[in-house]
């Protein structure tokens, strides 16, 4: 049995892949995460409370796993991370240094490092293929140049020490949420966060629609593209990647082939939530000057090394994600109404 390490875990993509590694029986799964872990989580798997940039705590928290699936990053929303562009980029350089330094003291016999499609924000080839990299303008906002450094980390320590990675980088992750759980003093930067590949676009249209906001507001129009994936798909890829031996040293766009606007996005979200079609309206509330007004990713590399596709038509995962929204609300008022 192989003992999994999921930094990060207990996010909304750290939990669907700490899902789906518990129901092989090969695998051992260990947590760590400063945030606290959702019930289920704390049952099944071991859980370990550490700050990763730490070299003592990462190598606890490494120890005695033979793979690790690295998804602990700095968390902020858009606005937060513009605004603490330093403090993140020291952030995760510091969770870089530490973890895969860790990894590489344990000898860890695969790293799948868990990128963002923020690398590609300036790409100017759609789709866009995995060896454009090399030549992709080089990414500005925070979180792009952040998820890059961590890529080249990875790129780095093999080229030195032979260190075996996998990077994966899920587009436009959409799904539903764990339960919010409370955050540590410490983590007070990241109390609204989201995470790298997860959509924050998909998850407040469908706030916003389950909200009855009238108009919906979008980025610039809602004239931006991207290829929602839903979480399940985005796990299994993860998983399909650890275990792959074609996947050694390579990097992957895990992502649907699908291409929508955010327009087109807005208006399935709309009608999912039963609302008319013929009634939906958009506010725009920026430009969207620090996004990519395209991202379409290349996905034959996958299909091809990994035997992995997505498999959820947005129809229908954005239909379960309503329905799994609604029926928490439903539980909580239930909840309240009883105490």
């Amino acid at each position: 049995m192989s003992r999994v390490l999921i930094t990060g875990g207990a996010g909304v993509l750290g939990a669907a892949v700490a899902r789906r590694l518990l129901a092989d029986p090969n695998y051992d799964v260990r947590v760590s995460d400063e945030r606290a872990a959702p019930q289920w989580m704390r049952e099944a798997c071991e859980i370990r409370g550490a700050d990763l940039r730490a070299p003592a705590q990462a190598q606890a928290a490494l120890k005695g796993c033979s793979q690790v699936i690295h998804l602990a990053s700095f968390r902020a929303d858009d606005a937060a991370g513009a605004a603490l562009a330093h403090t993140q980029i020291e952030y995760e350089n510091a969770l870089h240094n530490a973890v895969i330094r860790a990894a590489l003291d344990c000898a860890v016999e695969r790293f799948v490092y868990v990128s963002s499609p923020l690398v590609f924000e300036r790409a100017e080839v759609f789709p866009t293929p995995e060896d454009y990299l090399a030549q992709c303008p080089v990414a500005l906002s925070p979180g792009g140049f952040a998820r890059l450094s961590g890529e080249r980390y990875c790129r780095a320590a093999h080229d030195e020490h032979d260190f075996p990675f996998t990077i994966c980088r899920p587009f436009a992750t959409y799904g539903p949420t764990p339960a919010p759980t409370p955050a540590p003093a410490s983590a007070s930067a990241s109390a609204s966060a989201s995470e790298p590949g997860v959509s924050g676009a998909v998850a407040e249209l469908i706030d916003g629609a389950l909200a009855g906001r009238h108009p919906l507001r979008v980025d610039a129009a809602g004239e931006q593209t991207m290829s929602p994936t839903h979480v399940d798909d985005i796990a299994d890829g993860i998983v399909a990647a650890l275990g792959a031996p074609a996947a050694l040293n390579e990097d992957f766009n895990l992502a649907s082939s699908r291409a929508l606007s955010v327009a087109e996005i807005a208006q399935l979200v709309w009608q999912a939530c039963g609302e008319q079609a013929s009634e939906l309206a958009l506010e725009q509330i920026g430009a969207g000057d620090r996004k990519p007004t395209r991202s379409q990713p290349a996905t034959d590399k996958a299909r091809e090394l990994l035997g992995w596709q997505a498999q959820i038509a947005f129809e229908d995962g954005v239909a379960a994600t309503v329905r799994s929204l609604r029926e928490r609300a439903m539980a909580d008022r239930h909840i309240g109404s009883a105490l």
